[in-house]
């Protein structure tokens, strides 16, 4: 009856034992990676329009400013393939589109404080 019992006590004990380690490892890796990620920036500001590009400052005091629209679906008109040439413009529309919703949005913020 011992012997009955002592087979399937061992094999949960070496099974919990090996999900706390596996913890403790996902854990630790878990752990450096996001003492290495990099902090994200936050943005402050968005100036500028579609045609004549947009400035995006953050509030470290960086910037970007991305190509304007005409130069970004430029670019996209330099692929072979037309499915990729296809995919950059929506990609373009894209950005533009949420640039000018983010403009909007700091906006209706600053407007309400």
């Amino acid at each position: 009856m011992f012997k009955l019992l002592l087979l399937p006590s061992l094999l949960l004990a070496l099974l919990f034992s090996s999900l706390c380690l596996a913890w403790s490892a996902t854990a630790d890796a878990t752990t450096v990676a996001l003492d290495r990620a990099p902090a994200r920036q936050v943005v402050v500001g968005v100036e500028g329009d579609r045609g004549n590009g947009f400035t995006v400052v953050h509030a470290d005091g960086s910037s970007i400013s991305p190509p304007t629209d005409s130069e970004a679906l430029a670019e996209c008109g330099e692929y072979d393939d037309q499915l990729d040439r296809v995919r950059c413009r929506v990609e373009v529309r894209t950005w533009y589109r949420d640039l000018g919703d983010l403009k909007r949005s700091l906006a209706w913020v600053r407007s309400h404080r």
